[in-house]
């Protein structure tokens, strides 16, 4: 080897070297740039859970006093997560609606920029027929630095199109969540009023389980005495602390059930599952009634069932995607209007304008018109038959809901019966009560059952008022106007009592005030 390519060799070599270490550094740095799985700490979930119990129950009104069954629905309006959920999905659908319409604006594009050479951008020409003779020297006609900004202004009629029908189905999208939002509301107002009475029993009652449960375990205690004495048969001892453990047992589980009512109402309203609070039911059982002709009732369950609407409105969505999707068939013009400007030194104009008009059309889209029109058509009537059989259960949900009622109706004027004949046989069983084993028996006996009697009146009245609103649900009545002036607890409950008074007149047939 000479030495010419030995030294060559070596300047390869020594060339290479430095790239040899770049691609090693940037390797080295790479590795250490990796992402790794970081799970959260003791302290940061610490710090989340304090962070999501404070933010659960802030901004609410406190509660100041015994609870109505209208501030409760209120609450669960202003304040339910479900609710929040549904408010805040519908805020997300006018937001993207908002987008949807700015995107049938026309677009205005600035820029700039700034380009560096460390040679000048320099050409020769040569002849067309013999290649090897060049006409003129080399020679360049940009600097080498230069500075160029533009604006442009293009509106393509295809892509406004698109859009316009795309803002259509957002317009409709957006109405989908309010419907749905709807069907929150009246579903939730339903359970507040099975929860509110259930609570309310659970209230009423609550006190009484533990002294009646202390009268029953000195009882048995007392038994237990008699049975150690043998003063009595041991056979009727058994027997009848069997009976005094058998009530404690349904007391215990009474009293079980009745710790779960209370947070149950407290979760609807979203407050603190802990915290302690009163209820005002109205004085005494005021039965609901929905007397509405069912014709009525059909026709106002198709008229306002929100998922009807949703379906209607989902049908649109359908035929305005076929709209845009028979849109892009067509051919794209697009309108093009720039303002320029090149600080090259070698131009004699550095600012102009200039305005354009292009057409582009893909031919082969024609032949699939007849698919996109079929596939449309499919879609419709799969959308129409949809629709008609969820109108079809409504109507069939209508005829339930109001079966349901009258039998609600009837097992709590049945039940309201029994609980006064307990109450009765509770007073006659005290008057008459001795001191001995078997007339304390009798009273415990009595005590319990007429308890369990008022508590299974309450439920009973729970799950008639759940009826009527599921009546009301069914029918798509919502519980607060359209428009309410303001969304403090006041304001609610007024008009929630109001919207009450509406629907109670239209159910007895009142039609003036509908």
């Amino acid at each position: 080897m000479n030495s010419s390519s030995s030294a060559a060799h070596t300047h390869t070599r020594l060339a290479r070297t430095p790239l040899v270490l770049a691609l090693t550094a940037a390797t080295v740095w790479l590795s250490g740039c990796a992402i790794h799985p970081k799970p959260f700490s003791a302290a940061e979930r610490n710090h989340m859970a304090a962070s999501e119990r404070s933010e659960l129950f802030a901004q609410q009104d406190p509660v100041t006093g015994p609870i109505t069954l209208d501030e409760a629905m209120a609450r669960a309006i202003r304040f339910n997560l479900d609710n929040r959920q549904k408010m805040m999905e519908e805020a997300l659908a006018q937001r993207q609606l908002d987008l949807a319409n700015f995107d049938l604006l026309p677009k205005l594009t600035a820029a700039a920029g700034y380009t560096s050479r460390n040679r000048e951008l320099a050409s020769r020409s040569v002849l067309l027929n013999n290649p090897n003779e060049t006409t003129v020297p080399p020679s360049y006609s940009t600097d080498k630095d230069m500075r160029t900004a533009d604006l442009s202004f293009s509106w393509n009629l295809l892509d406004f199109g698109v859009s316009y029908f795309e803002a259509k189905e957002q317009a409709d999208r957006v109405l989908v969540v309010q419907q749905r939002r709807r069907k929150v509301v009246q579903l939730l107002m339903q359970q507040v009023r099975e929860a509110y009475w259930q609570a309310a029993g659970a209230e009423r009652v609550h006190d009484r389980i533990g002294p009646l449960l202390k009268q029953a375990s000195d009882a048995l205690e007392d038994s237990r005495h008699v049975q150690q004495a043998k003063l009595a048969s041991p056979l009727d001892t058994l027997n009848y602390q069997h009976e005094l453990l058998d009530i404690m047992r349904q007391l215990e589980s009474v009293r079980d059930q009745l710790e779960e009512a209370k947070p149950r109402l407290a979760s609807l309203m979203n407050l603190d599952p802990g915290k302690e609070f009163t209820l005002a039911p109205p004085g005494g059982f005021d039965e609901p009634h929905f007397a509405m002709p069912m014709t009525q009732m059909e026709t106002t369950a198709l008229q306002r069932r929100p998922e009807l609407l949703e379906a209607g409105y989902n049908e649109r969505i359908s035929v305005d995607e076929t709209h845009k999707a028979l849109a892009k068939l067509l051919p794209g013009i697009e309108v093009q209007l720039g303002d320029h400007y090149d600080s090259n030194s070698f131009l004699a104009f550095h600012t102009w304008r200039d305005a354009g008009l292009s057409v582009s059309w893909n031919l082969l889209n024609v032949f699939n018109i007849k698919n996109i029109r079929g596939e449309a058509k499919a879609e419709l009537d799969v959308a129409r038959i949809q629709r008609e059989a969820l109108a079809m259960a409504v109507l069939t949900q209508v005829h339930v809901a109001s079966t349901d009622l009258t039998a609600k109706r009837r097992q709590f004027e049945l039940l309201q019966q029994m609980n006064d004949v307990d109450q009765q046989i509770l007073e006659h069983t005290r008057n008459a009560a001795n001191a001995n084993a078997i007339g304390k028996l009798n009273e415990i006996r009595a005590a319990a059952g007429a308890m369990m009697a008022e508590l299974r009146l309450y439920e009973s009245y729970g799950q008639l008022e759940s009826a009527y609103g599921q009546l009301l649900s069914t029918l798509g009545l919502d519980p607060v106007p359209d428009t309410v002036q303001s969304h403090d607890l006041t304001t609610l409950e007024q008009a929630i009592s109001q919207e009450q008074q509406h629907w109670d007149s239209l159910g007895k047939g009142d039609e003036s005030k509908s």
